[in-house]
């Protein structure tokens, strides 16, 4: 069964950077596709972006396409999500999920991990 596990969120100012990673186990990027949603308080839960198996394209999803970036360390199997310019709206807590296609549905999802855009 797929793991997993988020780290690297935490406070930032606004204009800050952030990168979030995503450690997986039980599985490989070669087998699964790995998404990055976040959820802010009162909000309902959105799709930031995604990375595709096998060969890895991704999508950035438009409110944040030109801030975020997604990317992948296949030996590592390890998924990122470079946020920078960040804002107070990008406060929220960002999960990692997993699944064979990019949908916005995933089967294995991370515990999720908080980020805080705030002076």
């Amino acid at each position: 069964q797929l793991q997993l596990v988020e780290s690297g969120g935490g406070l930032v100012q606004p204009g800050g950077s952030l990168r979030l990673s995503c450690a997986i186990s039980g599985g490989t990027l070669d087998t699964y596709a790995i998404s990055w949603f976040r959820q802010a308080p009162g909000k309902e839960r959105e799709e930031v972006s995604c990375i595709t198996r096998r060969s890895g394209s991704t999508y950035v999803a438009e409110p944040v396409r030109d801030r975020f970036t997604t990317s992948r360390d296949v030996v590592k199997n390890m998924v990122f999500l470079q946020m920078t310019s960040l804002k107070p709206e990008d406060s929220a807590v960002y999960y990692c999920a997993g699944d064979y296609f990019c949908s916005s549905s995933m089967d294995y999802w991370g515990a999720g991990i908080l980020v805080n855009v705030s002076s």
